[in-house]
């Protein structure tokens, strides 16, 4: 390494800060001194002066100067994660080498190897998540591989992306999506999956808020308004057992916190009810404070359900058998006397700091305790796991099956010699297979679970204890695809099957080879991928491969070469597409180039003027004024309309990106717009006609349609009708309800 002028640390040393950055940096020490073990004021003082003078004069999105960036990042690893003072200055400084003239050199001769070591990993694996890079598995690769060696890296990433969706509403609201969307698929999980549910918990609530603004405020005006009734009955469910807990000379402390808005989101959507029926809202936690043990936590259930009754399919134990990322806790859904339902969890203090850190944590324990450094060594395990098995040759499959192995839940299972395996759920014997040695899975034939033979196909559950049974030879199938959900089983098929694919292709390509000779035809490959997409194929690959399958026959398309040959047009068939092709920045440049035009009496906005554009509303969600809405222009000028928080809208934000616009409404629409309310009731004579004389009558609502289901005394109905926009439609909502007998209104997704 070349040694860097001395005269750069003393200019660093030097460095004036004003009163502004003063205040911040004290701050700052404040908090390291407040969180972490130790701290070398030196070194976080020098990395603050490097990042206030490599940033100078630049400025974030906000306005405000671009260091309290760096220095909220570095706040979040004091506060949030308490790990060291090296990735506090390494936080200060994750933007300099990408960003600025400082080089990897400078770092290491100014804060030493470590830090370099971090910066070098967060610089590479810059921009594996941005953009559209998440298609790129090697990108994705690099963010794994840095999380092995060290995870402060990975950390300092969940941070940077924590403080830039704190302040996400100083952006255009089309990257707001793209950022947020890109956040919920792939850093939530993955702070799922490293046990960080904290910092999991408010990038999903601050995402919600992006990309469904409207059902966000709706929750948190009905949380806050229903806060004081939830304090009173916490006060008053846990009073006996405080009381107990005393006698019993338990030190603890008690929390009674609402779950955070977007699962409660999540729970309405899946349930199809409203907010009101939604009653585990909350969790009360115990957490036991030092010297308790996990011992200490049963005798606490056992005093909860001496006074309140248990629900046995609610009761688990996450401290006998730990999930995959650390998380120990015991959960149990307790009934009052009145009938209401409270989740309990009880855990010490240690697996508190564990549940809400996770990986963070881990680290913070690994020094000097095998404990820490054995869970440690499992999430390292993990990844590695990742990086060792077969990569597939389309990225986004890569991405799709690692981001289904971070939420799913998790099921125990046991090798013949009683080793706990840990597997997603619904995992099949197949996936132990491949979860014992990827071997084991490629020559397996037969599975015993719990002493009796089983088809490789069967899933397991909790408990099973599981044998595989291998032959001699390679007993992949591709049917197995259907039957695995591990990331590790997956990849292998995937391989297997394309290994597969590229073999009878070749057998294809040999078969019109020497078809081609016998009729003395001689044509390209570029010439060749153009025939095989006019029969619908892809590619020429695709091609081959159906005609080494027998789906597709040789001599067609040695007739269509024939054809083509004789006449000349091969090439001019080649030109034609060419000259036909338009490109997605010609697309949205062309749609630009004629929105710009003012239309009276248009319903939506782009870039703040009304379109000429042709528009439709997607069928998929239905908006309605006063939805929070995306465009996306098709690729032939026509711009499609979305609810931002709808699924298909996600999937065009991840996908294409380059093609989503801002849209918004108009404040004076004339238009009507279709949308749906489920009803659910008891049934009796003459709801029907009570439910259309409050839409008909009352607001003067046209009805399209109405389907209802009657059982067992209860009604359930699907109405869609015509409503001007989401003030119109929750007014609707609120006076359907009062309805005599209506239990449930709601729009219908």
């Amino acid at each position: 390494m070349a040694k860097v002028d001395t005269h750069i640390r003393e200019e660093i040393d030097q460095y004036d800060l004003d009163k502004k950055q003063e205040s911040s940096l004290a701050g700052l020490l404040k908090l390291c001194h407040e969180h972490l073990e130790k701290t070398d004021d030196e070194l976080v003082t020098r990395a603050f002066k490097l990042c206030c003078k490599s940033h100078e004069d630049v400025k974030r999105a906000s306005g405000e100067p671009y260091y309290i960036h760096p220095l909220e990042v570095a706040k979040i690893m004091a506060e949030e994660f308490n790990i060291d003072d090296i990735s506090v200055a390494a936080a200060l400084l994750h933007d300099t080498v990408e960003d600025t003239s400082v080089t990897l050199d400078v770092i290491e001769e100014l804060f030493g190897t470590t830090v370099k070591n971090i910066i070098d990993g967060l610089t590479k694996i810059s921009g594996v998540f941005e953009t559209r890079d998440t298609k790129q598995a090697e990108t994705f690769m690099k963010l794994l591989l840095s999380m092995a060696e060290d995870i402060r890296v990975v950390l300092i990433k969940f941070a940077d992306r924590l403080h830039n969706m704190r302040t996400i509403k100083h952006l255009p609201k089309e990257k707001q999506l793209n950022k947020a969307t890109e956040t919920m698929e792939l850093y939530a999980p993955l702070a799922h999956r490293f046990g960080l549910f904290k910092i999991k918990n408010e990038l999903e609530d601050l995402c919600f808020k992006v990309i469904d603004p409207n059902s966000y405020k709706f929750l948190v005006r009905k949380l806050r308004e229903k806060r004081e009734a939830r304090e009173t009955f916490i006060d008053e469910f846990m009073e006996p057992i405080k009381s107990e807990l005393e006698n019993q000379n338990f030190k603890f402390e008690i929390k009674g916190r609402p779950k955070h808005i977007y699962s409660i989101s999540r729970k309405m959507q899946i349930q199809q009810k409203p907010f009101e029926e939604i009653y585990d809202l909350f969790a009360i936690r115990i957490i036991l404070e030092d010297p308790h043990t996990k011992e200490d936590c049963w005798r606490v259930y056992s005093v909860i359900t001496d006074w309140y009754t248990p629900i046995p399919k609610r009761f688990r134990d996450f401290i006998s058998v730990p999930k995959a990322n650390g998380y120990q806790s015991l959960h149990t859904t307790v009934i009052t006397k009145k009938g209401r339902k409270v989740e309990v969890q009880i855990r010490t203090r240690k697996m508190d700091y564990i549940a809400e850190q996770g990986v963070a944590a881990h680290w913070k324990y690994k020094e000097g305790n095998s404990t820490g450094s054995n869970e440690l060594d499992k999430f390292v395990h993990w990844v590695r796991d990742v990086l060792d098995a077969p990569r597939p040759e389309a990225a986004t499959e890569f991405v799709k099956d690692f981001q289904l192995n971070l939420y799913q839940d998790e099921i125990y299972v046991f090798t013949p010699q009683g080793e706990l395996k840990t597997l997603p759920k619904g995992a099949s014997c197949i996936d132990f297979a491949f979860e014992i040695h990827s071997e084991i899975g490629e020559r397996a034939i037969a599975a015993k679970v719990n002493g009796k033979m089983a088809p490789l196909r069967q899933k397991l559950k909790s408990g099973d204890q599981v044998e595989i049974i291998t032959g001699n030879k390679i007993n992949l199938n591709p049917d197995w695809m259907e039957d695995v959900v591990t990331h590790k089983a997956k990849a292998r098929l995937r391989q297997f099957i394309k290994q597969k694919e590229r073999r009878i292709a070749k057998e294809g390509r040999e078969l019109w080879e020497k078809r081609a000779t016998r009729g003395k035809v001689e044509i390209s490959d570029q010439e060749l991928t153009k025939i095989a997409k006019r029969f619908k194929f892809n590619d020429a690959q695709e091609m081959f491969y159906e005609i080494g399958f027998g789906a597709f026959e040789v001599n067609e398309l040695y007739e269509a070469v024939k054809q083509l040959k004789s006449k000349g047009r091969i090439d001019e068939a080649i030109e034609q597409e060419d000259a036909h092709k338009k490109s997605d920045e010609e697309i949205s440049e062309n749609y630009f180039s004629s929105a710009r035009s003012v239309s009276e009496g248009k319903a939506l906005l782009v870039d703040g003027e009304l379109s000429d554009v042709k528009y439709t509303y997607a069928n998929c969600c239905n908006p309605i004024p006063g939805d929070s809405v995306v465009g996306f222009i098709s690729r032939n000028g026509d711009v499609k309309i979305h609810r931002s928080n709808c699924k298909n809208a996600h999937h065009l934000i991840r996908t294409d990106s380059e093609r989503i616009i801002d849209v918004s409404w108009a404040k004076k629409i004339d238009t009507q717009f279709l949308t749906a309310f489920k009803v659910i009731g008891e049934d009796r004579v003459g709801l029907v006609n009570d439910l259309t004389d409050v839409l008909s009558k009352s607001f003067q609502t046209n009805m399209k349609s109405i389907n209802v289901n009657s059982d067992g005394g209860m009604f359930d109905g699907i109405i869609t009708a015509y409503v001007n926009d989401l003030n119109h439609l929750e007014e609707i909502i609120k006076r359907l309800e009062k309805i005599d007998g209506i239990k449930t209104v709601m729009r219908y997704e």
